[in-house]
């Protein structure tokens, strides 16, 4: 319990200080505030192993997509990998819920960023624009996007149907996809107390390449990732 209240206090408080410092940086280019987004990622590396000596263990990394554009695609179970995977990759580009876009400075860091949002369930002009917002930022610019298929945080014995969107974006991009399996809701669940003494291993599984169709992609990451969270498990 202990434990888990100074990850808490410290964890949040670091990331509000980062964000304040980072301010200014608003009304400066983007690469400055994606600094204060990878800052944010080894702080929560940090945090983790100084408050709940839990490690983070990076496997695979020879299967990191290089000299080609490539998207991401990662399972979900805690707040982990929104900032972690900033410290692996190229500034990548989240896909995340617009709701997320209304928090205060945080927000406004988000936009910042060039993230893109969507309405979840919902048909809208902007969700209805989502896959050329997707193209345009991939296309002009090197860093990866991340989608992350489950749709939401799920428990690490959950395992729902990757929502649809992501062999869309497969199909519309026609890039490949480098799967991740992350088993961060052993320590970090999105609900309950967090664990101590254990650790995370981001597991990046060799590329999918262009060329499948959306049915046999779909099949193809799913089984991919359900099978090496299995492992980690």
């Amino acid at each position: 319990m202990i434990k888990n209240f100074l990850f808490s206090i410290f964890f949040f408080t670091g990331i509000i200080i980062i964000s304040l410092i980072f301010l200014p940086a608003l009304f400066l280019p983007q690469a400055v505030v994606l600094i204060g987004g990878k800052l944010m990622g080894y702080w929560t590396k940090f945090c983790l192993r100084f408050f709940l000596s839990s490690k983070v263990i990076l496997k695979g990394e020879e299967n990191i997509i290089k000299n080609e554009k490539f998207f991401i695609a990662c399972s979900h179970q805690s707040m982990f990998e929104t900032f972690y995977l900033q410290t692996i990759f190229n500034s990548p580009v989240f896909v995340l819920k617009k709701e997320l876009l209304s928090i205060p400075i945080f927000g406004w860091y988000l936009k910042k960023i060039g993230s893109i949002s969507i309405k979840r369930n919902k048909i809208s002009r902007d969700n209805l624009s989502f896959f050329n917002d997707i193209s345009n930022i991939i296309m002009a610019t090197n860093r990866p996007l991340v989608i992350f298929p489950q749709g939401t945080r799920v428990l690490p014995n959950e395992k729902p149907d990757f929502k649809k969107g992501v062999s869309r974006i497969y199909q519309e991009l026609k890039i490949s996809c480098q799967p991740i399996a992350i088993n961060s809701g052993h320590v970090w669940p999105k609900k309950g107390h967090k664990q101590s003494n254990r650790n995370i291993t981001v597991s990046i599984l060799k590329q999918i390449p262009t060329g499948l169709s959306q049915e046999e992609f779909t099949y193809t990451l799913q089984n991919s990732i359900y099978s090496e969270l299995d492992l980690l498990n």
